[in-house]
């Protein structure tokens, strides 16, 4: 039996991955940041001057998911630290605890923001500025979706799943903006509970958004991989000349890249120089095929 370790042997260039993905990952961070902040500020100005708890429940989760840029970003510093003998498989970890801490803050959000919800109802307050709050919702939702393509795009690039969830995550507030609309429309044809309502509408899909996040973060931190994955490493390895059979395959995801372990067999009777060259063949091929692979491990077993 003999044990292969393939770090990094192939690279296109001589900047290491996870450092490349990393600072995309951090500019994604801060220009959904700066785009999700103008938009909050934008819409607390009339909130101020209309009293429509709908759009302040949609306000404080806007500015719930501009605060989840911190966590996010400290996570994808410590991602572009080096392995040391205390962390061995690096900080890429760090970008799980982070997706946590992003649950928590939409969470308190939703918290607030059904508190504000419940206490219209019994304490009525009049909603003005029925025009400017109509635009506020629309900017809103204009805010959420562009920020919403681009994390997803930048996500899927560096295969990031707290990056590509948190562009899901603002599609949904868009269109959860867009619902604020449709309360001022209510009040302005005489059914002032709509804000309210609306408002906890708004509320309860937030702790839907909350749950499907906690899925996914979860998943991964429990080493869960997603099968296709599975599959396409098998699947490189079975087109690699020399190999006979697939006996395993197992792979997780530390932050955004993927640790993977091969156990093959190949012609026991092949000459040492033959069976590297199958192995750095294999290894080539995985890390041209799947460009968010960190690090192969190759088991040969007869």
């Amino acid at each position: 039996m003999q044990e292969h370790d393939h770090t990094h042997d192939h690279t296109h260039g001589v900047v290491d991955a996870t450092l490349t993905t990393s600072a995309r990952g951090l500019w994604a961070i801060k220009w959904s940041f700066i785009g999700l902040a103008i938009t909050a500020l934008l819409q607390s100005i009339v909130v101020i001057i209309s009293g429509s708890v709908a759009l302040l429940a949609d306000t404080i989760h806007n500015f719930g998911d501009a605060a989840t840029a911190l966590p996010l970003g400290i996570a994808f510093l410590f991602s572009r630290r080096k392995a040391t003998s205390r962390f061995p498989y690096g900080y890429g970890r760090v970008e799980d605890l982070a997706g946590l801490i992003i649950i928590l803050i939409i969470f308190l959000s939703a918290v607030v923001a059904a508190y504000q919800a419940i206490d219209r109802f019994f304490h009525p307050q009049t909603v003005s500025h029925l025009g400017m709050i109509i635009i506020a919702s629309l900017v809103g939702f204009l805010g959420n979706e562009l920020v919403a393509i681009f994390r997803i795009k930048v996500g899927k690039e560096i295969k990031s799943a707290a990056l590509i969830a948190d562009g899901y995550h603002a599609r949904v507030d868009g269109w959860t903006s867009l619902a604020v609309l449709f309360g001022a429309l209510g009040i302005w044809f005489g059914f002032p509970l709509a804000d309210p309502l609306v408002g906890l509408g708004i509320t309860i899909a937030i702790f839907f958004i909350v749950w499907d996040s906690v899925k996914s973060v979860l998943f991964r931190s429990l080493d869960g991989i997603e099968p296709e994955i599975i599959h396409k490493i098998e699947h490189v390895a079975m087109g690699t000349k020399g190999v006979h059979s697939v006996k395993s395959v197992k792979a997780r995801w530390v932050g955004h890249r993927v640790y993977t372990e091969i156990a093959l067999e190949v012609d026991p009777k092949g000459s040492f120089q033959e069976i590297e060259k199958i192995t750095k063949e294999l290894k080539h091929q995985l890390h041209h095929d799947i460009s968010y692979l960190e690090k192969v491990v190759i088991e040969l077993v007869s």
